[in-house]
């Protein structure tokens, strides 16, 4: 390194180096900057310094603390020319990843704590009967006829990748208002389907012929089995999104054990703010069948058709493997 002396003020240094002068005082009590003194005590800084403060403040903002940078700094200070060309650079970046590690795997631990903490408190108490104790009638809204028509693919969703979300408030099972175009920067995957099943209660006649419409149980289902693969995957969060009522939607949730909410949109107001195609059945205006992933208030994809239901949590889940941050 060069130890060409230019008369630089520690202001000068700090403003340069995009620091302050308190955190440039910092690296001096550690040690990790030495600068010359002029006769009249003043502390007088070169071009190198810019370079060893720049050098702290990325290592810093990489996790690695700012007394644990002196390797980094003392290989520059023996000619190298970047800062991690020494074997105790590449030890100190090990160190850092095994620590990073260790806490990952510790937030995965409390995070799967939460989310069985959470199927356990959402149901606790309920009246709905279990989906292990369901009989026969329950069972046929989690199996799919073999003949099931495909949906076509019509373009009806073309439009929507790049698309904004609009500020659009609806609630949530738990009772909460919630703001689509306020979800954040993480991924949200809102599933929207049109009308989920009960046991007991009859479907629109000709349910089964209309490609599309069947199904919403199963999906349902597969988004509930893979709703941790997804946050592990990089999805921030997950909601099912339909025109039903919330205390219809809540009754679904509970009885299926869904570890996380739906979003009612009676007035399908969601469809009339970014065109998503909508059907009729049984005197009923329904959502097709889609997904979105949202990020930062703009859809990043959108899934339409999606055949089977019964599998597409596993598409969506593949997707965003595929896809990464």
């Amino acid at each position: 390194m060069s130890s060409e002396v230019n008369g630089m003020k520690i202001s000068e240094l700090a403003r340069r180096a995009g620091a302050t002068t308190k955190a440039v005082r910092y690296y001096e009590s550690l040690g990790l900057l030495t600068p010359e003194r002029l006769a009249n005590g003043y502390r007088t800084y070169t071009e190198d310094d810019i370079r060893l403060v720049r050098e702290i403040r990325a290592l810093h903002r990489l996790g690695i603390p700012v007394e644990r940078t002196r390797p980094f700094l003392e290989c520059l200070a023996a000619g190298s020319v970047h800062a991690d060309d020494c074997p105790s650079s590449l030890a100190t970046y090990r160190e850092a990843i095994d620590e990073l590690t260790e806490r990952i795997e510790a937030l995965n631990a409390r995070r799967t704590a939460l989310i069985t903490n959470l199927r356990v408190a959402a149901h606790r108490g309920s009246r709905v009967v279990p989906l292990q104790e369901a009989g026969p009638a329950d069972a046929d809204y989690l199996t799919l006829p073999v003949d099931l028509p495909v949906p076509e693919d019509d373009g009806a969703a073309a439009h929507l990748p790049g698309t904004a979300v609009p500020p659009l408030t609806l609630l949530d099972t738990a009772g909460r208002p919630i703001r689509l175009d306020g979800l954040g920067p993480r991924r949200t995957v809102i599933y929207v389907y049109p009308l989920t099943g009960r046991p007991g209660t009859d479907l629109p006649e000709g349910w089964n012929s209309i490609p599309g419409a069947r199904g919403c149980t199963p999906e349902s289902c597969g988004f509930r089995d893979h709703f941790q693969d997804l946050l592990e995957a990089g999805a921030g969060r997950v909601y099912g999104l339909s025109s039903q009522d919330t205390g219809y939607q809540k009754e679904v949730v509970e009885r299926l054990g869904l570890p996380f909410d739906v979003l009612s949109d009676p007035a399908l107001g969601l469809a009339g703010a970014l065109g998503l195609p909508t059907f009729e059945a049984g005197g009923m205006r329904l959502f097709k069948r889609l997904t979105l992933v949202v990020r930062d208030g703009v859809i990043e994809h959108a899934f339409y058709p999606v055949f089977p239901p019964d599998a597409h949590a596993q598409q969506v889940l593949a997707w965003l493997r595929e896809n990464p941050l």
